[in-house]
């Protein structure tokens, strides 16, 4: 039985790149399954790229084959590799850090850098480019065919040879939680940081506390308010700020029905941090 194959890229649809690594995939076999992750990545942005297959690849089965291909190191003497997860998945990538969050929340049971030079579409060898066709989605559609074993995509590497981009861990400081702005909800404009719901809950919030907000870029604070913990964004006004828990338990930041990272224009990655702590109480004499 084959496994389904998803692709990833920096691509976009506006030309023929990701349809010819439909082709390749389907040439491999037609009765393949092929399904996108995405093809909007910001073009070079490896950050984002990896925080996306941490969002997705835990809801496949067992055996799905992932193809992530942000690549601006093509041609250069960076690796191809492929990666089993701890959770039964499959990743073929670029080693540039694309396998950074997956590696650190899900866990990389065995690694194999792929020989670029043998294990490749037939007659690109002049094809220097293009290794999201011709590497990644060849190797990619063959393991979820079943055409090659995961032990024979070239040599066995150790999980510590993969190449990580630097993170920073959320932490509870006192009265606050801090943390960082790992990516955005692109469409919708939340911020979804790095807190999860159990270290927030240290805090003591309950919904429809009052919750004391304040975003940096490096050392430069770009946005300080209170907000409401809400259940969801029924419970807030529509223009009105919120904090919430996200789709992966992670603490967020939205403004109902508004971009909240277009209004104050705000950023993703280390340097951009945020910290929360319970609003005190007012109390009037």
């Amino acid at each position: 039985m084959e496994n389904c194959l998803l692709l990833q890229t920096d691509f976009g649809l506006s030309d023929g790149a990701v349809s010819a690594m439909y082709g390749v995939s389907n040439r491999v076999s037609p009765t393949l399954h092929i399904y996108d992750l995405t093809h909007d990545i910001p073009p070079y942005n490896i950050w984002e790229a990896s925080y996306r297959l941490l969002q997705t690849v835990t809801y496949w089965q067992e055996g799905t084959v992932f193809v992530s291909v942000v690549d601006p190191g093509v041609g250069s003497e960076r690796k191809s590799v492929a990666v089993k997860l701890k959770s039964g998945q499959y990743i073929i990538t670029p080693d540039n850090g694309t396998l950074t969050h997956v590696k650190k929340y899900i866990g990389i049971e065995e690694a194999r850098q792929i020989n670029e030079n043998k294990d490749r579409l037939p007659d690109s060898y002049q094809s220097h480019t293009f290794h999201g066709r011709d590497v990644y989605a060849y190797n990619g559609a063959r393991l979820a065919a079943n055409q090659v074993k995961f032990e024979e995509l070239g040599s066995k590497m150790t999980t510590s040879e993969l190449v990580e981009l630097p993170t920073k861990e959320a932490k509870k400081t006192d009265q606050f939680v801090e943390g960082t702005i790992d990516v955005l909800d692109i469409r919708f404009g939340s911020l979804w940081t790095n807190i999860h719901h159990e270290l927030f809950a240290k805090l003591n919030v309950h919904y429809g506390d009052q919750v004391e907000i304040a975003i940096k870029n490096k050392e430069r604070e770009v946005y300080k308010n209170t907000m409401k913990f809400a259940k969801s964004f029924a419970d807030a006004r529509i223009g009105e700020p919120l904090l919430y828990i996200n789709s992966l338990l992670n603490l967020a930041v939205a403004i109902n029905q508004e971009s909240f990272s277009k209004v104050y224009n705000i950023g993703t990655g280390i340097d951009w941090s945020i910290s929360c702590r319970k609003a005190p109480k007012i109390v009037y004499e």
